[in-house]
């Protein structure tokens, strides 16, 4: 714990909590990084001792997610938001046709800036059960002539999360996986590109991370504004303009510590525990918490959930909100309950949920 800090329960849905033990290590190196005499944020992004901050930072991402040699790792800037336009401008050519899978606000959001630049559409939606669950493999349809099939792994508002992917063969399979990166291992060979928002479970807001195929590199549309290509920043390291340089050390950092924690094996294992205790509370609670996701489509980074009645819901939330639980209002566009368990949030949090939960039921049913 970081000295006079004040004790909550942080289940931000995100900017979300990051590792006490790497914000300890970043307060210790703020003024004075490996005596250098500055702040990692005053150094030059083409020093020798940033450079190798963010190549020690590829490194480790690319350890821990098992990335294939035949793939760039790239960090950019704006967000997830911004690769919902850089991603058909880059691999949307003139004369072809995109597919989106519909599970949640994000794939809708990327939907309509993939209409501002060429023709895509629905490949499957849930919508019509208000997204409380993902479409099944069963129900996707796409044209194998597609330029790519845009999938988002996990639903932070609706609490829903792929279990699975989709085949697609030989038309790439490009996905947003900003709220569950790193959660688990994945087979990064079955898509084209894999892109997160870096501030659930990589590091603080400001880091885009960007996995992509060399080949689809290599095929990109070229008549974009050059700060819009993939390309340059491939061909750069990522060090095409100044980088969100602070972002990078923090991100390096969690991923030494994902390393220390035993992996993605460990972190998964972990994950499926602390949403497990919530989750079996809202499952032994005879309707007075309800969740929103159909449990073969639950996720363990986001779990959304209603209380008995408006009146108490809100009293639940005055009540865990003065118990030291932060971030477990939902959405304002859906309502209800939101805790989001990412990697760092540790199990005894978890934990003290459940309990609050269970007293919660007791003294209100």
């Amino acid at each position: 714990m970081l000295s006079n800090q004040k004790s909550v329960y942080n289940f931000n849905a995100g900017p979300s909590a990051l590792p006490h033990e790497v914000l300890e290590k970043a307060q210790s190196e703020l003024v004075d990084f490996k005596s250098s005499g500055m702040s990692i944020m005053e150094m030059s992004h083409r020093s020798a001792t940033y450079e190798e901050v963010h190549n020690q930072a590829i490194t480790r991402l690319r350890s821990l997610f098992s990335i294939p040699e035949n793939y760039e790792v790239l960090f950019l800037q704006g967000g997830a938001s911004l690769q919902f336009a850089m991603v058909p401008m880059n691999f949307l050519a003139e004369g072809k046709k995109a597919s989106y899978i519909m599970s949640g606000a994000w794939s809708d959001k990327a939907l309509k800036e993939g209409k501002m630049i060429g023709e895509v559409y629905e490949a499957a939606s849930t919508k019509e059960t208000n997204y409380n669950r993902v479409p099944s493999t069963e129900e996707i349809q796409y044209d194998e002539q597609d330029a790519y099939v845009h999938i988002t792994s996990n639903n932070t508002i609706f609490g829903t999360q792929f279990h699975e992917f989709p085949e697609t063969g030989n038309v790439p399979l490009i996905a947003d996986m900003s709220s569950d990166i790193l959660s688990r291992p994945i087979d990064v060979s079955k898509f084209g590109m894999i892109y997160a928002g870096a501030q659930k479970n990589l590091g603080p807001s400001g880091v885009t991370v960007a996995i992509i195929r060399k080949d689809l590199l290599e095929n990109a549309n070229s008549t974009i504004p050059t700060i819009l290509k993939y390309s340059t920043h491939a061909s750069n390291n990522s060090l095409y303009n100044t980088p969100p340089s602070f972002g990078i050390y923090m991100l390096g950092e969690v991923l030494g510590w994902m390393e220390q924690q035993g992996g993605l094996e460990k972190i998964a294992k972990n994950n499926e525990e602390k949403a497990k205790l919530i989750y079996d509370v809202i499952d032994n609670s005879n309707g007075f918490y309800t969740g929103h996701a159909e449990k073969n489509s639950r996720s363990l980074m986001n779990i959304t959930f209603r209380v008995a009645d408006e009146q108490l819901e809100k009293q639940f939330l005055q009540e865990a909100k003065e118990a030291g639980f932060v971030g477990l209002n939902g959405h304002r566009s859906v309502g209800g309950c939101r805790a989001s368990a990412y990697n760092a949030v540790p199990y005894a949090a978890c934990q003290a949920l459940q309990q609050f939960m269970v007293d919660f039921q007791t003294k209100n049913q």
